[in-house]
């Protein structure tokens, strides 16, 4: 019996439409998963009650821009990476040259621009001086004298003139030093990302129609 076998078609171009549907498998893998790992850092920044505006700093690029590769490779970074990585690593603070680290209390309110409210900031906004108070056991602070709190619980200039509803305000806490809590982990989602990406790129590779 004699058997012959033989290859239908050109041989050369199906292998160059197979090398194109791994190209754009891998290329597509890398958008769907590299977006997938960004609106999962996104998530967890918002649900850690950082704001949106932080999580709006994750990006993503995938590369090699505007064409498929083999090679192709998604970047996923944050725009604020040291505050990202202070979230995440819940580093120790600690004040310079044996100063104090001034922590707005709720009665400062907040800055314009969403910066960060700092004691000179705050008496120039106000006009009012603080004043420090030394306590031995538990932070120091900086109060301000002869002000109101209004409903949202805000130090204000007071313009009583019989200082009715005047009180005396902590309006910073001050330390040495503090221990900022670890709010993020974002290993975890990179390491389930790349753990999806070999069965991300079969499945892609074989839904395509050549």
């Amino acid at each position: 019996m004699k058997i012959d076998v033989g290859i239908a078609g050109d041989v050369a171009a199906l292998m160059r439409a197979e090398v194109a549907a791994g190209q754009r498998a891998v290329s597509t893998t890398m958008h769907q998963v590299g977006g997938g790992l960004k609106e999962d850092w996104r998530g967890q920044i918002t649900g850690a009650g950082l704001g949106r505006r932080l999580g709006n700093t994750i990006r993503l690029a995938v590369y090699p821009r505007g064409r498929d590769s083999l090679d192709a490779a998604a970047l996923v970074w944050s725009k604020a990476p040291v505050i990202i990585g202070a979230h995440e690593t819940g580093p120790l603070i600690r004040a310079q040259h044996g100063f104090w680290l001034a922590i707005p209390t709720p009665a400062a309110g907040k800055a314009a621009r969403g910066q960060r409210v700092t004691p000179a900031g705050w008496e120039k906004k106000t006009g009012v001086k603080l004043r420090f108070v030394f306590r031995r056991h538990g932070p120091s602070l900086l109060v301000a004298d002869a002000v109101r709190l209004n409903t949202r619980g805000m130090a204000a200039v007071s313009k009583s003139k019989t200082g009715r509803g005047q009180v005396t305000a902590p309006i910073f806490l001050m330390v040495h030093q503090v221990k900022l809590p670890k709010r993020l982990d974002l290993a975890r989602d990179a390491e389930r990302a790349l753990a999806a990406v070999p069965g991300r790129i079969v499945a892609n590779w074989e839904r395509q129609e050549y």
